[in-house]
């Protein structure tokens, strides 16, 4: 069976996957480009394509994590996987930020799944703080030792008559800059101090620096979107492998600390 020149000769021998980084498997083949692989002879002779393959093969190999966590004002239930297509399933009880979950998950291609209940008769404060923590530690998490990632990534990002930069640095030290202002207190029953207080505990359980600046924007709720899909961007940059990255891009060695 021909092999498409972007995908270059696989032996019986201990090998290197060289692809196209910008393929349409995406994240879950580019783990392939940092990894040796034994290949058996049958491995392209069936009337699957290479990359189908491959895809398959890499299935069980992905970036995962999950956490529960319950305290007396919620009970969350999170997963999260970094080599995904978008697929998620929010439920926290509160509308608008569900939906902004659903967005971060479709923009960073992120398989996202929450389930959250929260003490909602008191305010949505407890619920969507509590969800940045579990999201930001299974970050953290499924990074492993971020040994191959690219690092770094950032995204100016318009939504209609607003504009939203996001810079990421996953360092495995947590700094956080809010530079968003909004001209309503509300997005319908939703505070948009929130929008602030969820990226505060994700930045400071993932172990990131995250930089997030409105240059212009007069709706709150495009705003909240930009600031969303902006981030989801830059973390799908961050977190994925750079196949000239060899072990962890850091002079120290490590990105822990």
């Amino acid at each position: 069976m021909p092999i498409a020149p972007q995908y270059q000769a696989l032996t019986e021998q201990s090998c290197k996957v060289v692809m196209n980084p910008r393929d349409e498997l995406g994240g879950v083949v580019a783990m392939a480009l940092t990894m040796r692989l034994t290949v058996k002879r049958n491995f392209t002779s069936n009337r699957q394509s290479l990359p189908y393959q491959i895809r398959n093969w890499l299935r069980s190999m992905s970036r995962k994590a999950s956490i529960i966590r319950n305290t007396a004002e919620t009970q969350i239930e999170l997963s999260l996987e970094l080599d995904g297509s978008g697929q998620n399933e929010i439920s926290t009880g509160v509308g608008f930020f569900d939906h902004m979950l659903t967005l971060f998950a479709r923009h960073g291609l992120f398989d996202l799944k929450v389930k959250a209940t929260g003490d909602l008769h008191v305010d949505h404060h407890h619920t969507v703080e509590d969800v940045g923590i579990c999201l930001g530690r299974c970050l953290n998490q499924a990074l492993g030792e971020k040994k191959g990632i690219t690092r770094y990534g950032h995204m100016t990002l318009p939504m209609e008559e607003t504009l939203v930069t996001s810079a990421v640095d996953l360092s495995g030290r947590m700094a956080f800059v809010y530079r968003v202002e909004y001209p309503t207190e509300k997005i319908g029953q939703f505070d948009t101090q929130l929008v602030q207080e969820f990226w505060t505990a994700v930045s400071s359980n993932a172990l990131m620096n995250l930089h997030l600046l409105l240059h212009h924007g007069t709706n709150s709720h495009h705003i909240s979107e930009a600031v969303f899909k902006s981030t989801a961007r830059a973390l799908r940059m961050a977190v994925s492998v750079d196949p000239r990255q060899q072990g962890v891009p850091s002079s120290k060695g490590t990105l822990h600390g």
